[in-house]
């Protein structure tokens, strides 16, 4: 096959495993460090790059619901003091696996005319959660997690995946002063 023809073939793949792709095991943050967070007490939602899979996109919703629900932010549809919006991204990594079948440096009798390797793509995804400043429009707080798609998810581990992930992400909001 060539880059042509394999190229829709992963996004299809990663496209039906869009659900499970947001374990987030490699999470980060950033803020704006003039941003008065105590002030944040309701949100709404704005669009910004959604999963593109409805049941994918309710549990984000959800899971992000409940997190700043927990976090004491009130959900409204007027005058909120943030916005919040998700975007979801997927992409493939690449993995070298193998190695050469023989005594020499690059395997069989010191040629490369027996080396077996062989080049991986393992989908991966993205979660990214910002928060906007209403009055001013401005991101003040983004949460990012990435981790490997898990192709064979049923939607129950779904479900606590993405609760997981959406927790991990907005462990760190608001962010501690200084």
């Amino acid at each position: 096959m060539n880059t042509r023809t394999t190229a829709p073939v992963v996004v299809l793949i990663a496209s039906l495993a869009l659900p499970a792709i947001v374990r987030a095991q490699k999470t980060s943050f950033d803020f704006d460090h003039t941003a008065e967070f105590a002030q944040f007490r309701t949100y709404a939602w704005q669009q910004a790059t959604p999963a593109g899979e409805h049941f994918l996109a309710q549990r984000i919703v959800s899971a992000i619901d409940s997190q700043l629900a927990a976090k004491g932010l009130v959900k409204t549809d007027t005058n909120a003091d943030i916005y919040v919006l998700y975007h979801v991204a997927l992409g493939v990594q690449k993995t070298v696996s193998g190695f050469g079948g023989g005594s020499g440096p690059y395997g069989g009798r010191g040629g490369l005319d027996t080396f077996d390797a062989r080049l991986n793509d393992i989908p991966v995804g993205g979660l990214v959660i910002d928060l906007v400043d209403a009055s001013t429009r401005q991101l003040v707080w983004r949460g990012i997690g990435v981790d490997q798609i898990d192709v064979e998810a049923k939607p129950e581990k779904r479900d606590a995946m993405v609760d997981k992930a959406v927790g991990k992400i907005l462990k760190n909001y608001p962010p501690k002063s200084r």
